[in-house]
């Protein structure tokens, strides 16, 4: 098998983000995101709609990968595709379009890891720009909607979750708090957006005690939630009136955890190479802090561009790239998984 020209078509349908992207050699070609705005007005995503606009969008968004790469069909190596974690009925969809492509075309197909895939988009090389990856060991705090996780990554393949959430996620915390607020769906972005031009110490909020690096946000939900019903009580007008304040207080409470894990993790492993990956990176609020501990205690910091943080095949492709070098492969009775460890 040659180990030039290695093209992969990356196939994400994990949650409500139809993508595919084309990666050839390590760069990128292509990365398209078809997002699905039906979830807004539930405040949630819903499964079942999920899976249907996957079926729609799925075969558009590859033809438009395939075409902005500018290659012919025949030049793909192999499919890469999420198997899991993710939506059952959303992973189904992906995995069946990667079965077929991969069977119809006689090439490989390659099974990825939706949170390994998080990791390695930090190894995504783009024409025309420097390309710095974090050097082996460093540590990865990933942050997403589902996931918030300390790994510890020896290698693109050998990666161990040092710690990990033991309840939600701290995405969600961002979503639960922001629609208790009565912010739109997604409440991550308004909460960071609202949050700079607040007051980060006007509100204390409770810090879950969880041993070891290990984290824990269901507290924090449940005393936000409390906290407002109790001011509510004595105003009702309180949320409108303190909204910059208290998203800047909760976001900074939920960045002040992450954090203090993360350095704990640095100190116990002696890494000081640090990177950030999944959607929640993309918070300023987090990136800041980041910045100041880097400066503060000598780390390397390294973050990832925006629109490789959010869900998308890129992130998929890259992965399967390093697995196509390793020859792992998968055959046609690959099942997806909602839950699945790295």
């Amino acid at each position: 098998m040659s180990r030039e020209n290695i093209t992969i078509l990356g196939i994400e349908s994990s949650c409500d983000d139809t993508s595919a992207a084309i990666i050839r050699d390590g760069v990128i070609l292509s990365n398209v995101v078809a997002s699905q705005k039906v979830h807004e007005e539930y405040g949630g995503v819903v499964p079942e709609l999920a899976s249907r606009a996957h079926q729609q969008n799925i075969i558009p968004v590859v033809d438009l990968a395939i075409k902005n790469a500018g290659i012919a069909k025949s030049e793909i190596s192999a499919v890469a595709f999420t198997r899991g974690p993710g939506l059952l009925g959303s992973l189904l969809v992906g995995t069946s379009f990667a079965k077929g492509f991969s069977l119809a075309s006689g090439i490989p197909l390659i099974d990825v890891n939706h949170l390994q895939g998080h990791v390695l988009a930090l190894f995504i090389k783009e024409k025309g720009v420097s390309f710095h990856p974090p050097q082996f060991p460093f540590l990865c705090l990933l942050v997403s909607g589902g996931n918030s996780q300390i790994i510890l990554v020896r290698s693109h393949l050998e990666m161990e979750v040092i710690g990990q959430t033991i309840d939600d996620a701290a995405g969600e915390a961002f979503d639960k708090c922001a629609k208790v607020m009565g912010l739109p769906y997604p409440g991550g972005p308004h909460i960071d957006r609202l949050a700079k031009e607040g007051d980060p110490l006007r509100f204390e909020f409770s810090r879950p005690r969880v041993p070891g690096l290990n984290y824990s946000f269901s507290g924090l939900k449940t005393n936000f939630l409390y906290f407002l019903r109790d001011r509510i009580k004595e105003n009702e007008n309180f949320v409108e009136q303190n909204l910059p304040d208290l998203c800047a207080s909760i976001q900074h409470t939920i960045v002040e955890i992450l954090l203090s894990k993360l350095k704990r993790a640095s100190k116990e492993t002696g890494v000081k190479e640090i990177t950030i990956a999944g959607g929640v990176s993309a918070n300023s609020g987090l990136r800041d802090a980041l910045k100041t501990n880097a400066e503060k205690y000598r780390w390397k910091l390294i973050i990832p561009k925006f629109e490789f943080t959010m869900d998308n095949a890129a992130m998929i492709a890259i992965t399967g790239y390093y697995k196509y070098l390793n020859n792992e492969f998968i055959g046609q009775n690959a099942v997806p998984f909602a839950r699945t460890q790295l």
